[in-house]
């Protein structure tokens, strides 16, 4: 006598009524990871939050671009600075010249150019002093950061950037990318005077 299999479905065993959890978890996360996308595309990645706001300017001296002499934090003490990062083979520092000219001009005529430092960043020496004598000069002094060491220590993502310090040393405001004339007067010139900067959208 032959064996007969029995091979009528179990309850809960077709494929077809069996809940498709991995359709729906995969769902879930593109719709989760769409939502994350839709917010970030509604900041300006100019002003994402640096970590380093509110901490002392790292300590470490760098030699300076026309001077072998190390700078840094204790030399600046007494009023607040801007340290603007950027290199020779960097397009948009083109783009950012003329306002960093212009604030040079301003702070020059009212005495107070040395507030103004650049900090070269990946750059060979004799293409940066070409580059600044191309474009004009509005740094009272640059560092070199030729390895950089200083920009990893600042959590840089690339030239152009911009750091603010109080008069304590203290880093106060990042920018990244390039400045405008308008972040200029809203958000650097208040900090250089030692006052709170423009709120933003005010």
């Amino acid at each position: 006598m032959s064996e007969v299999s029995d091979s009528s479905p179990v309850a809960g065993a077709s494929p077809k009524g069996r809940p498709r959890w991995g359709l729906w978890a995969a769902l879930a996360a593109v719709v989760a990871l769409l939502g994350l996308l839709a917010a970030g595309m509604g900041r300006d990645p100019r002003e994402l939050p640096s970590v380093l706001i509110g901490k002392p300017w790292p300590a470490l001296a760098l030699p300076q671009l026309n001077d072998p002499t190390p700078i840094g934090a204790p030399q600046w003490a007494g009023k607040p600075r801007l340290i603007n990062l950027w290199a020779s083979w960097c397009a948009t520092c083109v783009e950012e010249h003329p306002a960093l000219l212009a604030l040079a001009a301003q702070l020059r005529a009212q005495g107070r150019s040395d507030q103004l430092i650049g900090l070269n960043y990946k750059d060979k020496a004799g293409d940066a002093q070409a580059w600044l004598a191309r474009h004009g000069n509005p740094f009272s002094t640059s560092m070199v950061d030729a390895d950089g060491r200083l920009a990893i220590e600042l959590g840089v993502y690339g030239a152009p950037e911009t750091f603010v310090i109080d008069a304590r040393g203290v880093i106060v405001h990042k920018h990244i990318g390039a400045l405008t004339p308008e972040v200029i007067r809203d958000r650097i010139l208040p900090l250089l005077d030692g006052k709170p900067a423009a709120k933003e959208g005010a």
